[in-house]
């Protein structure tokens, strides 16, 4: 933010408190508007979601001093607002990852900071302090390897036409995690043979279950396929946030929620585009279509099958949107118990007027793998690898991450 458009945020704060009940929950709120604005990538999306949380997690953990630093962070030398903090380190993220939303943000800013109560100074001070916290986040994560499109070699026999579109996030194989010591820590094992039973059961499921024209998926499976069509961050958001807005949660206790979740879902990713681009595993409708040459008898080839949705331009295995659920759903569970819940929903983006409910979070976990075999995009071990993978990270950062101090 240049100083004159601080100055003009900061003119703009009138004497008092916090304008809303929870900052970590409004500039979350903030955030994925400006993320599906920007129509950022789903990879990118988690990304962006990883650095503003954990700035603001930062931001408010260094005046309040409840858990560990994500990153080193001198306490304020001054009295300062914790919800203004919050504010200003989420909106020195955002202006920087989006410059070009610049003017609703500080106009964004400048709301937060009004209402009766606590000096316009402290508040200004707390804005001022979280915005530092904010830049040098920005700062941290620049040049990480995590550009969309990469130096990606189509595999191809000399003079043979192949596909031009190029696979996209291949660089994220290579990128530096949030909280993984190597991209390739959670590696798992390759794909199941194609000469196998596995695979042959794999196979035949995705091919009478996740076709455009199958007729043997149920409309609530159809359903199912299509809500979970969302990815990144605003697939995960909706159910964060509504557990997190509970009754008798505070301000360190949602920044640390939020930060872990997408910390982790965040190297989740990077996590599964080192597999997929170690293994380059066919998708359901390249494997269907060439269901001959697998050398597995199990396995009838149909040259007209295509998927319910749309397969994504990168190799299969392991599925990414399952590893995405299950960081994120092992964040939860530790947060909040892997029994019942009073019940938490969700309303798809995608398919106006549709909600789904849960009382287990595990249960939105597995849904979302039953998806991603449903709507044709991955074989269900695929799914399976995924979310295992995805549960170790979440595991991991709750085991290392952000710890309470004693």
């Amino acid at each position: 933010m240049t100083t004159t458009r601080w100055m003009t945020a900061m003119a703009m704060v009138l004497p008092g408190s916090f304008a809303q009940a929870d900052a970590v929950l409004d500039w979350n709120k903030t955030a994925i508007e400006a993320v599906v604005a920007s129509r950022q990538a789903p990879p990118l999306t988690t990304r962006s979601m990883a650095m503003l949380h954990g700035a603001m997690y930062d931001a408010v953990n260094a005046i309040e001093a409840r858990y560990a630093p994500y990153r080193p962070t001198t306490k304020p030398a001054t009295d300062v607002s914790a919800d203004a903090a919050v504010a200003g380190a989420a909106h020195a993220v955002l202006v920087r990852l989006f410059p070009d939303q610049q003017a609703v943000l500080d106009a964004k800013l400048a709301e937060a900071l009004v209402g009766p109560g606590a000096s316009g100074e402290t508040l200004a001070a707390g804005a001022r302090f979280g915005a530092t916290v904010g830049a040098d986040m920005v700062a941290a994560r620049a040049n990480d390897g995590t550009a969309p499109l990469g130096p990606y070699r189509p595999l191809a026999m000399p003079g043979r036409y192949i596909p031009t579109a190029m696979p996209v996030f291949s660089d994220w194989a290579r990128a530096r995690p949030f909280l993984m010591a190597k991209p390739d820590q959670f590696r798992p094992a390759p794909p199941p043979a194609l000469t196998g039973p596995q695979w042959a059961a794999d196979y035949n499921e995705i091919k009478l279950l996740g076709g455009k024209a199958s007729t043997t998926r149920t409309k609530e499976q159809t359903d199912i396929g299509l809500f979970w069509v969302v990815t990144g961050a605003p697939a995960a958001n909706p159910v964060i946030r509504e557990l997190a807005g509970r009754a008798g949660r505070g301000l360190s206790q949602n920044a640390r929620l939020f930060a872990l979740a997408y910390l982790a879902m965040a190297d989740s990713l990077i996590a599964v585009f080192d597999a997929k681009y170690h293994y380059e595993f066919w998708r359901p409708m390249t494997a269907i279509r060439n269901g001959d040459v697998d050398g597995n008898d199990a396995t009838a080839i149909d040259q007209a099958w295509t998927p319910l949705v749309d397969n994504p331009l990168h190799p299969e295995y392991p599925c990414a949107h399952c590893i995405n659920a299950g960081a994120v759903g092992a964040v939860l569970e530790g947060e909040f118990g892997k029994g019942s819940l009073m019940p938490f929903s969700m309303t798809s983006p995608s398919l106006p007027g549709v909600t789904r409910r849960w009382t287990r979070i595990a249960d939105c976990v597995a849904e979302v793998s039953d998806a991603r075999v449903w709507s044709g995009v991955h074989f269900r071990n695929s799914a399976k690898v995924g979310e295992s993978m995805g549960r170790a990270i979440g595991e991991m950062a709750l085991r290392e991450a952000l710890l309470p101090l004693k």
